[in-house]
């Protein structure tokens, strides 16, 4: 489970390109919160705090308390962009989560069980169909990852999304199919003698 984390923000009076570029050259980023059926805050964000968050990973999936001079508001990341020669962020967009709020957030697969899994130990190869499954999860229990154990599975078996225990309150986006998360395959054809 995600925990909540604080961001403190300032208010932004302008918004618009040449607003965007003052709040840069002050050391800050600037910032959005949207949704909710409110209208939108323009917000700026220190510059140091938001670069280490978003290179800590998870940035898309944590929720914030975003304290604007004093108003609480709670909100996920939807998205960031980062200056595309020195990789540092330049904005970031917020949306306003209600009370018992849903979102849509990817979740990381983490795979356990492979130092037993008999089809590894035959000198088969784990092939990852997702990193990632996207799910509809409250947005007060967003899980950081989802397990998926291949302490079972031989050669040539598929893990699809039936066999992992999902988190409480999770829904897969895909549910018209049972679809793959990952196969343990074989290395190829071994070499015959000659």
């Amino acid at each position: 489970m995600s925990t909540i984390k604080n961001l403190s923000a300032s208010r932004r009076e302008r918004a618009g390109k040449g607003a965007a570029r003052a709040v840069r050259r002050e050391g800050r980023v600037p910032a959005v919160i949207y949704g909710a059926g409110q209208p939108p805050v323009s917000i700026s964000l220190d510059f140091k705090d938001t670069n280490k968050l978003i290179y800590a990973g998870h940035f898309l999936t944590t929720v914030f308390d975003i304290d604007v001079e004093g108003e609480k508001i709670r909100a996920i990341p939807r998205d960031y962009q980062l200056d595309v020669v020195r990789d540092f962020p330049i904005h970031v967009d917020f949306l306003r989560l209600g009370e018992g709020a849903t979102v849509r957030v990817e979740i990381p697969v983490h795979v356990v069980g492979q130092d037993v899994s008999p089809g590894l130990k035959a000198g088969g190869a784990l092939n990852l169909v997702r990193h990632t499954v996207e799910f509809n999860v409250p947005a007060d229990s967003i899980p950081e990852y989802i397990e998926v154990d291949v302490s079972k599975a031989k050669l040539g078996d598929s893990i699809h999304i039936s066999a992992v225990k999902l988190p409480a309150g999770a829904k897969p986006v895909i549910s018209d199919r049972d679809f793959t998360i990952a196969t343990i395959a074989g290395t190829g054809a071994k070499g015959g003698e000659g």
